[in-house]
């Protein structure tokens, strides 16, 4: 068995939203749809989160589960002088307290919460969007580039809870890194 690394971390946010509120022209507004801070989620492997807007999309297979480093945000905020964000106008899927996600890109992790086990592989950076400039402060679409989060693929059925949880990494983390904005740039192929 692989080498792994357990870090302390608290899931904050659990968001299920069915529909997209993002899209078309940011002045128009925000489409009116039903989101939910769950308590708890489950996960279906290869689909994402059970009634979410991405769960079971051909074309977000390898992304279907998002995460956000709440520490990101607080950055965020304190570079643009604003008060904090709500964290769930990022519209990430889960929140997390106390996680580097950065070096999980491209890696296979778990989060475990309540006793569960879910298996996830770092699929790509969440990149934002210019609704945040709408939705969180003018500014914040590009204070959100290189920590805007993760997009995973779940590779096993499972339930997250909200609370206490364990990040099992294959490679080692530092949590203060966790608000740091990390770009990479694209590699070329030999």
């Amino acid at each position: 068995m692989m080498q792994t690394y357990q870090y302390d971390v608290e899931i904050l946010h659990l968001l299920v939203s069915p529909g997209h509120a993002y899209f078309g022209r940011a002045r128009d507004g925000a489409a009116d749809v039903p989101t939910t801070d769950a308590d708890r989620v489950e996960l279906v492997a290869g689909k994402g989160v059970v009634g979410d807007r991405f769960f079971g999309k051909a074309a977000h297979m390898d992304a279907a589960l998002t995460l956000l480093a709440v520490e990101a945000l607080e950055a965020m905020a304190a570079d643009l002088g604003t008060p904090p964000f709500d964290p769930l106008l990022t519209r990430r899927n889960v929140v997390l307290r106390g996680a580097e996600l950065a070096p999980l890109l491209g890696g296979e992790f778990a989060l475990e919460s309540q006793g569960a086990l879910v298996r996830l592989r770092g699929g790509r950076p969440a990149h934002p969007c210019a609704w945040m400039d709408r939705v969180l402060a003018s500014g914040a679409h590009a204070a959100m580039r290189g920590r805007g989060g993760l997009r995973c693929q779940v590779l096993s059925d499972g339930f997250l809870h909200r609370g206490p949880a364990v990040l099992h990494s294959p490679v080692p983390l530092e949590a203060e890194r966790a608000g740091d904005s990390v770009r990479r740039r694209p590699t070329r192929l030999p």
